[in-house]
């Protein structure tokens, strides 16, 4: 039986690096960090202002339910934290 030909393989030549831009804010997008900052700081104030002054602030007449408001705050900062670029 014959011998087939053996073909020569080109050398590796590497993809040429493709140059990505990051935009750290510089977008339409200022307000998504201070918001998310903002909602987190809010929601915590909130549980804590709750938990120390022994369940008469915030809002008295809801009782328990302050807790689920501040984490109410919390979950909307991590909503608004998916639209950060």
């Amino acid at each position: 039986m014959p011998k087939s030909r053996i073909r020569k393989k080109d050398d590796f030549t590497p993809p040429p690096a493709k140059k990505t831009e990051i935009d750290l804010g510089r977008g339409g997008r200022r307000w998504v960090a201070p918001l998310m900052l903002a909602l987190f700081g809010i929601g915590l104030a909130w549980i804590v202002v709750f938990y120390v002054t022994d369940a008469s602030l915030p809002l008295e007449a809801i009782g328990n339910w302050n807790i689920v408001v501040g984490f109410g705050f919390i979950a909307g900062g991590f909503v608004v934290s998916t639209q950060w670029k």
